[in-house]
């Protein structure tokens, strides 16, 4: 029997993280050291640096994915809003997430903020925390509510453990997270210009293993899948080069990803877990910690739906700079059911794209979504589209 090359092995373990519904990582970080806690996050953005800091374990919630039959969360909400919500719901109550001794809830949309006020209900033992952001960019407003929500959070964090966050710690941690968010970087400018060394359904599993390992262990997880793709040539296909976005919360399951990818697309950038990517670059750590992770968010951190816009004028502006920055042809709107912020924002950024003409088309999924073949037909005809336009 041959050898397995290194870059697939470093795949199987990530698909078997991401295969692990019963979060067995996280109890065995947990069990190696008595006393250790973990805290759970919803996405899109938490500040980690501050749950590392406190010598905790940051775990993303991402829902159930196509695995998990959802039965009793059902009963906690309507049909007609997103599955995210259900499925984490019957995580909680089927003791899945046990490991977790507590959970915070970024501000994404009214479904996010519901779930935080049933969290709290459903499990009274835990801490839970509804993360506020602010809709004001400027230091002095903004900026300052950022910060008593960041200091709120600190003091919480600091009674769990049982002292005190100090700002060397933090220092400590922001200089981790720089590390993560650096190799992240430099796993996306490698799959953008080889995206067939390093196909985006082995990306995202590589993404999905830092939702459950220390980040310190995810950096060199990331660096290592990147020595390893580039140490095994594949074959380049003549596919189209698109932008996927609008998965930033609810995450699309595996088999989405590969029928993009069988129909003939390179996914060259995404808003995949945007946690491992908000902050767009380093974040000074030999300051005010609080002050420097609040003008991070504030000034130099990614765009989504869930996100204020203080203008109109900013609406597609940093599509389109994924666009360029990418060498993309095309974008793929890919939004789950129900997704409010991703569906209300998606004729707004398709309007961008037209007027800038870059082709573009749409499809909705659910985490759970199980027929394929009409996705990959309409990534198939996007693909060939972009080809003869192109031609033309």
């Amino acid at each position: 029997m041959a050898d397995i090359p290194p870059v697939l092995k470093i795949v199987e373990r990530c698909q078997a993280l991401f295969d692990d519904l019963d979060f067995n990582a996280v109890k065995q970080w947990k069990a190696a050291v008595p006393g250790r806690k973990a805290i759970g996050y919803m996405p899109v953005y938490v500040p980690r640096e501050l749950i590392h800091a406190a010598g905790m374990l940051s775990v993303g919630i991402l829902g159930g994915g196509d695995q998990l039959e959802v039965i009793q969360g059902d009963a906690y909400y309507q049909s007609y809003i997103c599955r995210i919500p259900r499925s984490t719901v019957e995580l909680g109550l089927t003791g899945r997430l046990d490991c977790l001794d507590g959970m915070l809830f970024p501000s994404i949309c009214d479904v996010i903020r519901n779930l935080s006020g049933m969290w709290q209900i459903l499990f009274k033992d835990k801490y839970v925390r509804y993360i506020d952001v602010p809709q004001n960019y400027v230091d002095a407003i903004g900026g300052a509510f950022y910060i008593s929500e960041l200091e709120v959070l600190r003091a919480d964090l600091g009674k769990l453990r049982g002292t005190p966050i100090t700002d060397d710690e933090l220092n400590a941690s922001i200089r981790v997270f720089n590390e993560n968010r650096a190799a992240i970087r430099e796993l996306y400018a490698y799959r953008a210009e080889k995206p067939w060394q390093a196909p985006t359904s082995e990306v995202y599993l590589v993404l999905r293993a830092g939702m459950v390992l220390p980040p310190e262990e995810h950096t060199l997880l990331v660096r290592e899948y990147l020595a390893a793709a580039d140490a095994m040539p594949r074959p380049k296909r003549d596919n189209a080069r698109i932008v996927l976005t609008g998965a930033f919360c609810e995450q699309p399951p595996l088999g989405l990803i590969k029928s993009i990818e069988m129909a003939g697309c390179y996914i060259v950038d995404d808003d995949f877990m945007l946690v491992t990517r908000w902050l767009l670059d380093e974040v000074p750590a030999d300051a005010n910690p609080l002050d420097e992770l609040s003008k991070a968010f504030l000034h130099r951190s990614a765009t989504t739906a869930a996100k204020y816009e203080t203008t109109k004028e900013e609406k597609g502006v940093f599509l389109l700079k994924q666009v360029k920055t990418r060498g993309a042809e095309g974008v793929i709107f890919a939004a789950p059911s129900f997704c409010d912020p991703a569906l209300l924002e998606r004729p707004m950024l398709q309007d961008v794209l037209t007027k800038h003409k870059v082709p573009h088309t749409a499809f909705k999924y659910a985490e759970n979504t199980g027929q394929m073949a009409p996705i990959r037909e309409q990534a198939g005809t996007f693909a060939d589209s972009i080809k003869l336009w192109s031609a033309a």
